[in-house]
């Protein structure tokens, strides 16, 4: 299975145009050029993360009766890597709300990359727990780092999330979070960090491999110091993640099984019996590492925002 450098070229691929404040369309040769795809009803703010000494973008949707509702306040839905995933999640959302028949209203915040670096560095300095990482070489010709997930998550902890309720009308106690690959192990090392910090995890095909499964010995510190862990988590993932020797089809997995690590990952989050906890996993049939999210998103979406039925 192609893993982290060809997710980020497919997500680089797969990405629609954001609209940014500043944008402006090139000139050449004294002749305007065509305006840019915008998303409409969009918008990016950039954020300082003063204890981690850099800038990084959100992108931002709110739903269609933000305005016409003044005193009503919705959930938020979190994303990572925001340059692909922003504009998916939006798209899914509107085809399955169908106007607010198949889902609950939400804003959605994009979690884009720190301003000047390219989204493979990002990515993986912030969304890693230990500088253990691969050392592949960054496009940028930058040696990549790894291992500061617990920064970024009191970014968004301790900034990030603050800003979004004192700017956008939100209801603060029902922030979803959702990330892939990477973005799925970031996602649990919040879970294991500040479990309250959502109440609901879309955990999609998490990096349990990272580090030697390090998660793992997260995962039992945390339950030899915590009788409880109150939060609605689901975990999915693709059915060709996993390794098949006898099979020529070059979307398995070549090295790791990720659905064996899953399903352990849930054992032991099991074997604790935390009152509070409500897991779900699921293994998608006929979809790959790089094709599974959108539809870990459409799970993802219906099960944390269902409609809500008068």
């Amino acid at each position: 299975m192609l893993r982290l450098p060809a997710f980020i070229a497919f997500m680089l691929i797969a990405t629609a145009a954001i609209a940014r404040p500043d944008a402006e369309p090139p000139a050449s040769d004294g002749i305007t050029a065509p305006p840019p795809f915008v998303l409409k009803g969009t918008e990016v703010r950039t954020i300082r993360a003063k204890a981690l000494q850099r800038d990084y973008e959100i992108f931002v949707s709110l739903p269609e009766s933000y305005q016409s509702q003044p005193r009503r306040r919705f959930p938020v839905l979190f994303v990572t890597d925001a340059d692909y995933a922003f504009p998916l999640v939006r798209s899914i959302a509107r085809r399955v709300g169908n106007r607010a028949k198949g889902l609950e209203e939400f804003i959605l915040v994009g979690l884009s990359y720190s301003v000047g670096d390219t989204p493979e560095y990002s990515r993986r300095r912030d969304y890693t727990p230990t500088p253990n990482g691969e050392k592949t070489r960054d496009p940028s010709g930058k040696p990549p780092v790894f291992g500061e997930a617990e920064g970024y998550r009191r970014f968004l902890s301790e900034e990030l999330m603050p800003f979004v309720a004192a700017t956008y009308r939100t209801d603060t106690t029902r922030s979803i979070y959702a990330g892939h690959s990477y973005g799925g192990l970031f996602g649990l090392h919040v879970l294991l960090s500040e479990p309250k910090l959502f109440q609901h995890y879309i955990i999609g095909s998490p990096s349990l491999w990272f580090d030697q499964k390090v998660l793992f010995q997260r995962e039992r510190a945390y339950a030899e110091a915590n009788k409880e862990l109150k939060a609605n988590v689901l975990m999915a993932i693709a059915s060709y993640e996993t390794i098949d020797k006898a099979s020529g089809d070059p979307r398995y997995d070549g090295k790791t099984d990720m659905i064996a690590d899953l399903k352990e990952f849930e054992q032991a989050l099991r074997s604790r019996n935390y009152p509070g906890l409500k897991l779900s996993t699921e293994i998608i049939p006929g979809e790959d590492h790089l094709t599974v999210f959108p539809a870990i998103v459409t799970r993802g979406l219906l099960w944390a925002l269902p409609a809500k039925r008068d």
